[in-house]
């Protein structure tokens, strides 16, 4: 008799077992399309033997655990690829911006040193306004080539001016997206801390039976990665911590088990963390990406049109007003891009040809026409290198090459980061074939304890009748 009953529990043992396989690939199979979802597995194992009269007899079958099938080595390295890409794809982003604002069309040739203009750009502008002074040099007193050189010499300020707006706009934009990021990195360091607390609690005798919440801060920790650059550890219990490196390269830790040691901070150039606040070094992220944009290639860009305005102020108004009693062509005094202007006052009928000469004299429009071709030194004291086109072609040309490497480096990222995640999902994904084929062992691993149970319970109620006759 206690071999038959001892058969029947173990036959509910197995079917519990079996019923609990049959759930977690029915899980999986759910789970398919979830990205933050890590494959599970049961894990089968016997509850033991006792020693009966008969001898030894098996307790049954019993799952174990459902085991989270994640390589902490993929995990970690796809979060240091995830944050390369997304720094890489912000300088992108904010390079094309730079483009946009500055409105030239820069193209492919702009990563061999020449970059293209179009007739809506500065570039056109400024060959506009010197050859507008050249046809006034040769027709002095037509007062319908006056009228043109003002026009065109408003086009070419208005230009800079609304370049320089949008330029500097570029830049605000990208430290609004570093504050939202700040804010979503501490949502994010809470919420991981939360976790860790919940993971430690509810695995305080089951480790690593958390699967779900740890599903959940994975990708917590994936999103802060895209973000910003940071290192996790194990600090036990199944909780984590998670830290940054400072400019000095000490560790400093961010999220320590279930408490977040101190929110991270933006003062408009350094991100601080911890306690006490300390600055952090970028290292990748969407931080890193928009901070390194902002005060490098798009603050170079604007560097160079403020020395290009300030250049075309000093060289024209000298040439225009050599003795310096006449009258400036341009306002004077701390100009830079955004707040060149003309003269207060000038007028068509108010420009010079020449500097009181006789009528027909053009040697004004000439010395003003003829610094289209001249060539500056920063060596001798200018303030740019080249002729005003050269120099501003050389501008457009160096944008295009922070675009064209931003391009290229965020293309090259991105395949890594899919080879990555693909390795991850190999070992973490679900497939839906071998799931399949995983329910339908369990399905058959449970049909056939059904049938065992069906034999024992007969048998059970044979010797039950038999008995009841005697």
């Amino acid at each position: 008799m206690s071999g038959l009953f001892g058969s029947l529990s173990s036959s509910v043992q197995a079917l519990n077992a079996h019923s609990r396989a049959l759930e977690t690939a029915g899980k999986n199979l759910a789970n398919v399309n979830n990205p933050e979802y890590a494959r599970q597995r049961v894990v089968y194992g016997s509850r033991g033997t006792v020693m009966t009269p008969q001898g030894a007899q098996s307790l049954g079958l019993e799952v174990r655990a459902i085991q989270q099938l994640r390589d902490a080595l993929l995990d970690r390295q796809l979060m240091r690829d995830l944050s390369l890409e997304s720094s890489a794809n912000t300088g992108r982003d904010a390079f094309q911006r730079a483009q946009a604002a500055l409105g030239e069309i820069i193209d492919r040739a702009a990563a061999t040193g020449s970059g293209t203009t179009t007739a809506t750009g500065i570039g056109a502008a400024l060959d506009d306004f010197f050859n507008a002074f050249q046809s006034l040099a040769s027709r002095p007193t037509d007062h319908g080539e006056r009228a043109v050189l003002l026009q065109k010499a408003a086009i070419l300020t208005d230009r800079l001016q609304l370049a320089d707006t949008r330029i500097a706009q570029v830049q605000t934009d990208l430290n609004a997206q570093v504050e939202s990021d700040v804010g979503e990195i501490n949502r994010l360091l809470e919420g991981v801390a939360e976790l860790n607390g919940q993971i430690g609690r509810f695995e305080i005798n089951k480790p690593g039976s958390a699967v779900d919440l740890r599903d959940q801060r994975q990708a917590r920790l994936e999103e802060l990665a895209a973000k910003l650059n940071v290192t996790v550890s194990e600090a036990g219990g199944g909780q984590l911590q998670v830290s940054a490196r400072d400019t000095l390269g000490n560790e400093v830790i961010l999220v320590d088990l279930a408490t977040v040691t101190g929110p991270v901070t933006f003062d408009g150039n350094t991100l601080s963390a911890g306690t006490p606040a300390t600055a952090l070094a970028l290292a990748s992220g969407s931080i890193q990406g928009a901070l390194s944009a902002r005060d490098g290639a798009v603050q170079t860009l604007r560097d160079n049109l403020d020395a290009l305005a300030s250049q075309l102020v000093t060289s024209v108004n000298t040439a225009y007003n050599p003795g310096g009693a006449t009258g400036n062509f341009f306002a004077a005094g701390g100009v830079t891009a955004g707040t060149i202007a003309l003269q207060a006052g000038l007028t068509a009928a108010g420009l010079k040809a020449s500097d009181g000469g006789a009528a027909g004299d053009n040697a004004i429009a000439l010395a003003v026409g003829a610094l289209a071709s001249r060539a500056f030194s920063t060596g001798g004291g200018d303030g740019i290198d080249g002729t005003f086109s050269g120099f501003y072609s050389q501008t457009v040309s160096g944008l295009g090459q922070a675009l064209s490497t931003a391009e290229s480096r965020a293309a090259d990222q991105t395949n890594i980061t899919s080879i990555v995640r693909a390795q991850r999902d190999s070992v973490s994904g679900v497939s839906m074939d071998e799931e399949l084929a995983d329910l339908t062992r369990f399905q058959r691993a449970f049909q056939a304890s059904s049938r065992f149970f069906n034999v024992v319970d007969s048998l059970l109620e044979n010797v039950v009748n038999q008995l009841g006759r005697g």
